[in-house]
């Protein structure tokens, strides 16, 4: 069951770092068109999104990092969760809110499995 938790997680992270490969996600996930400034600083961000892929693959195969992965995941969820509706809920970025509370019962179940490992 952790496994599958963590490839869920994975998924939900499958996008943001598909678009530093293609930077065409950019203007589908963001609105954002090469044009804009923002647009190279979002390419970076999809970097940071691949390393967070790579950690829950990486979770799926072996236990050593997965304390670090659930506080990793999850800071970065939960931050946007909180930063998404802190800002009104922008209609732009309802479906990378939905995505997240997609993976919420996932990262809140290998969070009590992490503890209960500890």
């Amino acid at each position: 069951m952790e496994r599958v938790a963590w490839l869920v997680l994975a998924a939900v992270h499958v996008m943001p770092a598909l678009a530093l490969f293609l930077p065409k996600l950019l203007t589908r996930l963001y609105q954002l068109t090469p044009e804009n400034p923002l647009f190279l600083l979002m390419q970076h961000r999809a970097a940071l999104f691949l390393v967070i892929f790579v950690i829950c693959l990486w979770s799926v195969f072996d236990p050593t990092p997965r304390r670090l992965a659930v506080v990793t995941v999850g800071l970065s969820m939960i931050s946007f969760l909180f930063l998404y509706w802190k800002h009104g809920a922008p209609a732009a970025l309802r479906e990378i809110a939905v995505a997240d509370l997609i993976g919420l019962p996932a990262l809140f179940y290998l969070g009590w499995r992490a503890c209960a490992v500890a």
